[in-house]
């Protein structure tokens, strides 16, 4: 067998793919491949699975236009009203959908809630914005969008590894056909990432398996899980609707602090104090919070619109995806799914 110098293969990919990104082209796909398998291979996956999860794989342009299509976060633009997101992601559909899914699992979610100290209304309302209660879970091929992702570049380190840990996954009994989600490589009811299903994912109903595709208690004991092992604390709400008083000195209680990671997200929350601090500055929650819980003041929309006391619970939401919107959404179906 012959082999082409690499300078030619890659010339060759360059002109079957022409809207590969530059980050790609530092190494073929089957090369860059055959290192992945390698690194599988020293960190134990077996032959067979190895096999398996890379016969016929070939990288996916789809999946390479999705990631590069995603937001940026110059901080230059400004911030979307929370309003309009909260009225299409928190609708009577997935309102009802959230109270009929609590009253099928009443007794399973008694249970979770006793184990983990994370309410059920909390861990139903993830299922529901993250697959609509499992009804859409992605199709993507989570081998080949990994694969794709980590041989792309621009997140390499993070996606060789998801990639690995997916193997790890395999290796464990389940079939390429049903490890399938979206095209950033997040599977199941849940939407977990490889490397957080191999430290967080549990099995619920004691089959064996942590079988989040299929298992609603798996499912629910897992994020479930997540919550506490992110630091839910028990009997605490994530936050509460909160008056305002026109008098409010806004300036004076803007945060000061740099956060390593979502800076845009957690710039926009105020510096914490207690809600009895609250209460003397004329910050009202509409219910109950305790003098000496930790709070920070969230007025997304500006003066005149709704404000809201968030507590470290909020902060946990936010560990499962670092946006407001979604963790304010989530919050507010919670709230809706438990009245």
């Amino acid at each position: 067998m012959k082999f082409r110098p690499l300078l030619a293969i890659t010339a060759a990919f360059a002109l079957a793919f022409p809207g590969a990104p530059s980050q790609a082209q530092d190494l073929p796909f089957d090369a860059y491949l055959q290192l992945l398998i390698a690194r599988a291979r020293a960190e134990g996956v077996s032959e067979p699975t190895i096999q398996r999860m890379t016969a016929g794989l070939t990288p996916n342009m789809r999946v390479i236009e999705l990631d590069r299509d995603q937001p940026g976060s110059a901080s230059s633009r400004g911030f979307p009203p929370l309003a309009p997101y909260i009225a299409t992601h928190v609708d009577s559909a997935r309102i009802n959908g959230g109270k009929r899914t609590f009253g099928t699992t009443r007794s399973l979610t008694r249970s979770i809630e006793s184990e983990y100290g994370v309410p059920a209304e909390i861990v139903i309302a993830i299922w529901g914005h993250e697959t609509n209660y499992g009804s859409y879970k992605g199709n993507f091929d989570l081998s080949r969008s990994l694969a794709t992702l980590a041989w792309e570049g621009r997140r390499r380190e993070l996606f060789s590894t998801e990639w690995i840990d997916l193997l790890k996954i395999a290796d464990r009994g389940f079939s390429r056909s049903t490890m399938v989600g979206s095209w950033a490589g997040a599977f199941g009811n849940p939407q977990f990432l490889p490397s957080v299903y191999l430290r967080l994912a549990k099995d619920g109903d004691g089959d064996g398996n942590a079988d989040i595709w299929n298992s609603r208690a798996d499912t629910l004991h897992s994020i479930a899980n997540y919550f506490r092992d992110a630091g839910w604390r028990r009997g605490q709400p994530w936050g509460v609707r909160a008056s305002v008083p026109a008098s409010l000195d806004r300036k004076s209680i803007e945060s000061k602090l740099n956060s390593p990671v979502c800076s845009r997200v957690h710039e926009r929350h105020s510096q914490w104090k207690t809600v009895a601090e609250w209460r003397k500055l004329g910050v009202q929650p509409q219910a109950y919070l305790a003098d000496d819980v930790m709070a920070s003041f969230f007025q997304p929309d500006g003066p005149g619109a709704p404000a809201w006391l968030l507590t470290a619970n909020y902060r946990v939401i936010l560990e499962y995806n670092c946006s407001n919107y979604y963790a304010m959404s989530v919050g507010l179906l919670a709230d809706e799914i438990a009245r």
